[in-house]
C-alpha cells in the first residue's frame, strides 16, 4: 500500500473528525467508560483503559471529559450500559469491512450497520468472515515536519516499538497491542504531538481499487463513521494515488 494512498485515507479520517468533533468525543467518551467499567478506573493497572485515554488526548479531549468518562465507566456518575459487538462484511470491489460497535441497544445497532451495508453497495457478512484479513496493532502518526525521525524512532524503538515508517511526509510508529501504553508513554515524555494514537486493526494486506470503485468504498465507510453507535471502521481498501476523497 503507497504511501500517498494511505495519507488520503488519514487526512480524510482526521478532517472528518475536526469537522465533527463532538461527535468524535462522544465516541472517546463511550470508549474511555466501557473501559473503566470492565476494568476499573486506576489507568495503571487497566491497560485498555490507558489506550482509550492516550486516544483522547491525542484528540486534544479536556482533561475533565476524560476524568467524568472514567467515572460514568466505575459508576461514580450515572451512566449508560454499553455492549460491544464487531460487524464483518465487504464493499464495493471486495473491500474487507470491519466495524467495532458500543451500544446500549444491540437491536438498533444491528439494523443500521445492515441497512448501511446494504443501501451502500455493500454485503454483511458472518462472524469471522473478514476478521482474520487484520491484526491488532498500536498506531501512532507524526508529521515528519514537526517530529525528527531519528530522535523519534530511537525513543520509539527503546521504549518497544515495531517498527517506524516515514512515507510522504507521514511517521508511523506501530506496536504489538501490549506495548501500545509503554510506548506511548515514553513518546509523550518528549512532548511529541501526535496526529492520531490508538490501537487499531490493520489489514495484513491491501485491496485496490479504482476511482470509481473507491468512491464507492468512501461513501459505505463514511455512513458507518457516521452511526453513532459505531466505534471503529478499518477496511482494507488501497486507493489510487490520485484519488481524492472530497472530491
Amino acid at each position: 500500500m503507497s504511501g500517498h494512498s494511505k495519507w488520503s485515507t488519514i487526512k480524510h479520517a482526521k478532517g472528518a473528525a475536526d469537522a465533527k468533533r463532538g461527535a468524535l468525543f462522544t465516541k472517546l467518551i463511550k470508549e474511555i467508560s466501557i473501559a473503566a467499567s470492565m476494568g476499573g478506573g486506576d489507568p495503571d493497572s487497566n491497560p485498555r483503559l490507558r489506550a482509550a485515554m492516550v486516544k483522547a488526548k491525542a484528540a486534544s479531549m479536556p482533561k475533565d471529559n476524560i476524568e467524568r468518562a472514567i467515572k460514568k465507566g466505575t459508576g461514580e456518575l450515572g451512566g449508560g450500559t454499553y455492549e460491544e459487538l464487531v460487524y464483518e462484511g465487504y464493499a464495493a470491489g471486495g473491500v474487507a469491512v470491519l466495524v467495532e460497535v458500543l451500544t446500549d441497544n444491540k437491536n438498533r445497532a444491528a439494523a443500521n450497520v445492515r441497512n448501511i451495508f446494504n443501501k451502500n453497495g455493500g454485503n454483511l457478512g458472518t462472524s469471522g468472515s473478514v476478521s482474520r484479513m487484520f491484526e491488532r496493532k498500536g498506531v501512532f502518526e507524526y508529521d515528519a515536519e514537526k517530529v525528527s525521525e531519528d530522535e523519534l524512532m530511537e525513543v520509539a524503538l527503546e521504549a518497544g516499538a515495531e517498527d517506524i515508517v516515514n512515507e510522504d511526509g507521514i511517521i508511523t510508529v506501530t506496536t504489538a497491542p501490549d506495548a501500545f501504553t509503554t510506548v506511548a508513554d515514553a513518546l509523550n515524555e518528549k512532548n511529541y504531538e501526535s496526529l492520531s494514537a490508538s490501537v487499531s486493526m490493520v489489514p495484513m494486506s491491501y485491496v485496490a481499487v479504482d476511482a470509481e470503485t473507491a468512491k464507492k468504498v468512501q461513501k459505505l465507510l463514511d455512513k458507518l463513521e457516521e452511526d453513532d453507535d459505531v466505534q471503529n471502521v478499518y477496511s482494507t481498501v488501497e486507493y489510487p494515488d490520485d484519488f481524492d476523497p472530497e472530491a
